[in-house]
């Protein structure tokens, strides 16, 4: 049976999955139609063993991120190599992937290990062979075991169907090979197979710049993941020498694959990741001991492809152990940002499978109205809160305990906006992420009035928390929050709902996700003409649209005065230290605006309707006119160069609250009600007053989202009653005619 084999659901996944031509499509069928007649590869008689993991995955069309196995019988010492094999696996797993490590064992190529076998292939002192796309043949037909290689790896999961494949570095061009002509398969693999190779670049030990050089020759694409194009050197972020293009982020990298699949190329792509910060320090140590293990490789006459594992295995014991530690550091950050760019790639090719099914399009909005069937869709997080709310003024932090009030609550921006949305009766979907068993009971209790039927429980995570302390007059001080959970909202997650994204009138996305899952909802979003909702969470997390192309899809955001100040300068490429601080703290609402105006107006080049929160001092809306006369609805709009300031008070005197309880939830209803009146077809004026009063009515209570909001008090005559008051407009007419 040929190596090849494999079940019929996997190859007919890749098909779709790659949306192959038909000639294509005929070729490929005529080429592996034995592997169709004869089904699983999981014969006794035949070369290939796939596990029930892998196999289910490929089936249900979930990504798949291939692993070596070289790490495990010849790159770390045992048990490093089996635990460190295990969390790689573990971490792509959480990154909704699904691991396939491969190796040979008794002449039979592995795809997928079980524990038991990862166990049994790391504890091996002797007869393991370094198995690269050569010794496969002598390997196989001796029923020897060995660990793949990069080169190997790449054959066999390609044949498997599987895109990406994770390692730590990859092979090169040999120092002197000029004479002894000492290349390293990995490079031509590149060249003749198309997979992608996620990696942290190339050891030191390797000539770096031929290396570039010849996967330049082989058409290798190379691209440094992050901001910079500096091209790493396994154990330092920067060799000296730069890749040809970078791609910040996970989709970008997903892009950049899914064309080179689209074009059939033939050859491969390669992702250097520059090793984590934390562990890079200590490069010099390590570069310095890798320069004293290369002069005794020398010296003892090691050569071939004994030398790599030489080098590893002295510098380690050189460095005492630091080159072991930064060695396991790096293949866990390259399974997570691999196992994200999988996930992404898999996303994009569902989202082009969608756009060829008639029944996924989303028909036009009616002018004023909306769909029938449709609902907001709200991205973000649930957050279980604590809060402690300081009973007097004055504390130090001395580590006294001062009398106070302690309560607990469910809020996260996202879950708290999706819970307004449900009180005024829009009916909202809430996609996010929580952990398996960890509050879902309490969750569920107090959310019966919402859909959760976006929120996914994810095994051994926990769900999201936030302890804030409050100042006696409801106030914050300061919160420490645990939102690990969050980075788990990834495109592949939120791609289950996309359906309902391209049918929703409005979707909100909260700053806490990632930002390349923000940037595959805008993506998806102005494919089909739905208005985007940014919400910045906080002034950390505001400036996240603006490393991705989602900067570009954004309709609506709502910053408070910190946050629009980060978003301006990643906006406009600033450090976030460069810019300036505008206080709230001033009886006049004129001197915030001021301050303010420049940069919203700004800002509005990027992102259509800005609405920025002044605290006390109510609302600064700036927004182009578009193509409307009313508050626009749909991001099929056309925009002006004019701009419209408008200031709304926070209320009117005669709703003037005597204390605030809280102002924990106030910015999430005042999005929330906006968003609910602009669902619903109302004018600019009624739908930021809806807002304003959904916030005051949360600043009025301990919930972040009081059960006093209710459609009933939110109808057209109530909010007109509320806040009779006329906003103050501010026509800048062409904006080139301000000065900023």
């Amino acid at each position: 049976m040929s190596l090849i084999t494999c079940a019929r659901g996997q190859y007919l996944s890749q098909l779709i999955a790659r949306k192959i031509s038909g000639c294509h499509r005929n070729k490929f069928l005529t080429q592996h139609k034995h592997t169709l007649r004869h089904g699983s590869a999981d014969s006794e008689n035949g070369l290939l063993q796939v596990s029930k993991e892998v196999d289910d995955a490929m089936h249900s069309g979930k990504a798949v991120v291939a692993l070596e196995s070289t790490i495990i019988t010849h790159g770390m010492p045992y048990p490093d190599n089996v635990s460190t094999a295990q969390a790689v696996e573990d971490i792509i797993r959480q990154n909704g992937s699904v691991p396939a490590t491969i190796a040979v064992i008794k002449g039979r190529v592995h795809v997928g290990l079980t524990s038991s076998e990862l166990e049994w292939l790391g504890s091996q002192q002797h007869g393991l062979v370094k198995t690269s796309r050569r010794d496969f043949p002598v390997v196989l037909s001796q029923r020897l075991s060995g660990g793949t290689t990069v080169s190997g790896t790449m054959l066999v999961a390609h044949k498997m169907g599987i895109p990406i494949f994770v390692t730590g570095g990859i092979g090169g061009v040999h120092r002197g090979a000029e004479t002894s002509m000492d290349v390293s398969a990995d490079l031509t693999e590149l060249g003749r197979t198309p997979m992608t190779v996620v990696s942290a670049g190339v050891k030191s030990i390797l000539d770096i710049g031929r290396t570039l050089e010849y996967l330049e020759t082989q058409g290798v694409c190379v691209a440094t993941f992050g901001s910079s194009r500096d091209f790493p050197a396994f154990f330092t972020s920067k060799s000296g020498f730069q890749s040809p293009y970078n791609v910040e982020t996970a989709m970008s990298a997903a892009g950049l694959i899914e064309s080179n699949l689209q074009l059939d190329t033939g050859s491969g792509i390669l992702i250097a990741v520059p090793i984590p910060e934390s562990f890079a320090a200590s490069g010099e140590i390590i570069e310095s001991a890798i320069q004293q293990a290369i002069r005794e490789a020398r010296e003892q006459g090691i050569c071939g492809k004994d030398v790599t594992p030489f080098i590893l295995s002295r510098v380690n014991v050189l460095t005492e152990g630091i080159s072991l530690q930064a060695n396991i550091a790096l293949i866990k950050n390259n399974a997570e940002v691999g196992s994200r760019i999988a996930s992404a790639l898999k996303d994009i090719q569902l989202r082009g499978d969608h756009s060829d099914s008639a029944t996924l399009k989303r028909p036009e909005f009616e002018e004023r109205g909306r769909e029938k069937q449709s609902k907001p869709v709200v991205v973000g997080g649930v957050v279980v809160d604590f809060y402690a709310q300081l009973g007097q003024k004055h504390v130090q932090s001395n580590g006294a305990t001062y009398p106070g009030s302690l309560r607990q609550s469910f809020g996260g921006v996202g879950r708290n906006i999706a819970d307004c949305l449900s009180l005024l009766g829009s009916q909202p979907l809430l996609v996010s992420a929580v952990g398996r068993g960890s509050h879902t009971g309490a969750l569920q209790a107090s959310c019966q009035h919402m859909d959760l039927s976006g929120v996914r429980e994810l095994e051994g995570r926990c769900t999201a928390a936030y302890c804030g302390v409050l100042q006696q007059c409801g106030e914050m001080m300061f919160g420490v929050g645990d939102m690990e959970i969050m980075s788990h909202i990834t495109p592949h997650l939120v791609s289950q709902f996309s359906e309902s994204l391209t049918q929703a009138p409005l979707v909100c996305v909260d700053g806490n996700i990632p930002a390349e899952t923000i940037e595959y909802i805008c993506d998806i979003c102005s494919q089909n003409k739905v208005p985007v909702w940014f919400e910045p969470a906080d002034s950390h997390k505001a400036p996240k649209p603006f490393s991705t192309t989602a900067r570009d899809h954004i309709t609506y955001t709502s910053p408070n005065v910190a946050e629009l100040m980060q978003m301006w300068a990643a906006f406009r490429g600033k450090p976030s230290t460069d810019v300036e601080t505008i206080s709230l703290d001033t009886p006049r609402a004129e001197d915030v605006i001021d301050a303010c105006l420049p940069y919203c107006c700004d800002l509005v080049d990027s992102i259509p309707v800005v609405m920025v929160t002044l605290g006390c001092h109510g609302v600064l809306l700036c927004h182009r006119l578009g193509d409307k006369p009313v508050f626009p609805t749909k991001h099929n709009q056309t925009y002006s160069d004019d701009v419209s300031v408008v200031h709304y008070p926070a209320c009117s005197l005669a709703q003037m609250p005597s204390t605030t309880v809280s102002v924990s939830g106030g910015g999430d209803c005042l999005a929330a009600g906006v968003i609910d009146a602009i669902v619903k077809g109302h004018d600019l004026d009624l739908c930021i007053k809806a807002g304003l009063m959904a916030a005051q009515l949360s600043l009025q209570s301990h919930h972040a989202v009081p059960n006093t909001i209710r459609p009933e008090a939110f109808t057209t005559d109530r909010v007109k009653q509320w806040a009779p008051w006329k906003p103050r407009l501010i026509k800048i007419g062409s904006k080139k005619k301000m000065r900023f």
